[in-house]
């Protein structure tokens, strides 16, 4: 499957009796009120519950990826097979359901791709909804095999101030990244990592959709000039899927997330550097 498919060929496939639809829908976190996710959904799809049961809900940090043995357990539960097709949306367009994409990746599973433009495109069209509701799933027999390769972790960013190997690319906006606009988070102070560079998450959109492959090549090639390996990073792991996901429609390259990101980030280096 493609990294991102349209509201048209998912309404076209959506009877595919391989294929799992996947609600990833979450509260978006603003500095002002939160947007209240909606029970509307696109019928026979499952809520992908990120922010509970496919996040490590013991850690301080938000969003964390969670266990593989937690991730598989909570996948069966969801009736997900190892053979089967994903497409995963969410209620905001584009803003959580990359960042399942990037979990499905790093649990080895790549038949994924996101809905272009969410429920919010589904819905333009006048496309079918309904109402969330809960339904009887026969357990599937999804297994996790994780890897690394999709993942980069704060002692390996630490690593990297030395070495310079990795280009960190912050997705938060510009006055995050700058530190002249205040973190949503209480008492983060914003700011960057040292020698990353910044491309907010909604240069790489227009509206709710991703811009054309064209106009993303052109965005990485004036925005990345180095030659390095990219780790993508934003204010807790969730926005960095988007740019990562749009990098890879461009490029056709793999990267990393690093998972702590600025949260982590502002509240652990001083012990380190």
């Amino acid at each position: 499957m493609n990294e991102i498919v349209s509201v048209e060929w998912l309404n076209q496939n959506i009877e595919d009796e391989n294929l799992i639809v996947l609600d990833a829908s979450i509260n978006k976190i603003t500095n002002q009120d939160s947007v209240v996710s909606t029970d509307k959904t696109i019928p026979n799809s499952l809520f992908f519950d990120l922010k509970n049961n496919f996040s490590d809900t013991e850690s301080y940090l938000p969003n964390t990826i969670p266990s593989p043995e937690q991730f598989q357990m909570e996948c069966r539960k969801l009736g997900i097979n190892n053979s089967s097709k994903i497409v995963v949306y969410d209620n905001l367009g584009v803003y959580s359901s990359p960042r399942v994409w990037w979990l499905f990746k790093v649990m080895g599973h790549n038949n994924i791709s996101v809905l272009d433009g969410g429920l919010t495109e589904w819905e333009k069209h006048n496309f079918k909804t309904e109402v969330r509701q809960l339904n009887q799933i026969k357990t599937g027999d999804f297994t996790a095999n994780f890897n690394q390769d999709f993942l980069f972790e704060f002692t390996q960013v630490v690593e990297n101030l030395e070495t310079k190997n990795q280009l960190i690319v912050d997705a938060r906006s510009s006055g995050r990244f700058s530190g002249t606009e205040v973190e949503p988070r209480e008492n983060l102070k914003s700011g960057h990592i040292s020698d990353s560079i910044n491309v907010p998450f909604g240069d790489v959109l227009r509206d709710v959709k991703f811009k054309s492959k064209e106009e993303l090549v052109v965005l990485f090639g004036e925005k990345i000039q180095e030659q390095k390996e990219l780790v993508f990073s934003c204010g807790s792991g969730l926005t960095a899927s988007i740019v990562m996901l749009a990098y890879r429609i461009a490029m056709g390259r793999d990267s990393k997330i690093y998972d702590g990101s600025w949260t982590e980030w502002a509240e652990r280096q001083k012990l380190f550097v």
